[in-house]
């Protein structure tokens, strides 16, 4: 990943905590209504694993653009467990390791040790971030079972069971 990438990626992570919850008019990164274009990441053993396996195939799916050094996404990690305890069979949560100021083998240590809402991908090429338009980690996108962007959002004040329960056409759902 080049460097003014990662100095963004950075900076943005570091803004983010400053970020007021988005309004319905506001938007972060990829459009909500478009369809991103497939991308292909590794897993932690270095397999390729294209998103178009998960994304448009009938689930909705949330991503959650993710570091072992950001401060924000482990403020987000109980409504990222509660998130795929309640919605584990109706919702794929996969988690995208970003390249920044990390390297695959501290992600390997790091969810040695933390359990982690999904599975954890590495997009040690960038092309997930570009893909999706992540400007900072704590980052989440959910695309709906089509395959279309449905929300996005940063960092801690997200209500992503309400996202989730919008996705799905649930009021109050509870599992």
């Amino acid at each position: 990943m080049n460097r003014f990438l990662s100095a963004v990626l950075v900076t943005a992570s570091l803004l983010s905590s400053q970020i007021q919850p988005l309004q319905a008019q506001d938007q972060i990164g990829i459009a909500v209504g478009t369809v991103p274009e497939a991308v292909e990441v590794e897993d932690l053993e270095g397999s390729p694993v294209d998103l178009a396996e998960y994304v448009g195939k009938g689930t909705p799916v949330l991503l959650e653009f993710w570091a072992t050094w950001c401060s924000l996404c482990a403020e987000l990690e109980p409504k990222m467990a509660t998130a795929a305890e309640k919605y584990g069979d109706d919702v794929k949560i996969l988690v995208i390791a970003v390249a920044v100021n990390q390297s695959v083998r501290r992600v390997k240590r790091h969810v040695e040790t933390h359990e982690m809402p999904g599975p954890v991908l590495w997009d040690g090429e960038g092309r997930a971030v570009r893909a999706y338009m992540a400007p900072s980690t704590s980052y989440i996108v959910v695309l709906d079972a089509d395959g279309v962007v449905a929300y996005t959002g940063m960092g801690v004040r997200q209500d992503i069971d309400t996202v989730l329960q919008e996705v799905l056409g649930r009021e109050g759902a509870t599992r």
